[in-house]
């Protein structure tokens, strides 16, 4: 997919430099980029729902008894 981003000159000159130096295009130093953005800061889906029964009164044992009783 292509966008549109607007970068300030001093990070387009810092991309060039790392561009020149890895001997490949500057798209693909900001692919790289976001890639590693995107690897620190999105969760895994196992992490989404990890601790969203803590502030539960019930414990969820029982709420699992509790809706399987109504069956």
């Amino acid at each position: 997919m292509r966008t549109l981003v607007d970068i300030p000159e001093h990070d387009v000159a810092a991309l060039d430099e790392l561009r020149r130096d890895r001997h490949v295009s500057r798209s693909a130093v900001i692919r790289e980029a976001v890639r590693d953005y995107l690897g620190r800061n999105l969760k895994p889906d196992a992490d989404v729902g990890f601790g969203l029964w803590r502030e539960q009164i019930i414990d969820g044992v029982e709420y699992q008894r509790r809706l399987r009783s109504e069956w």
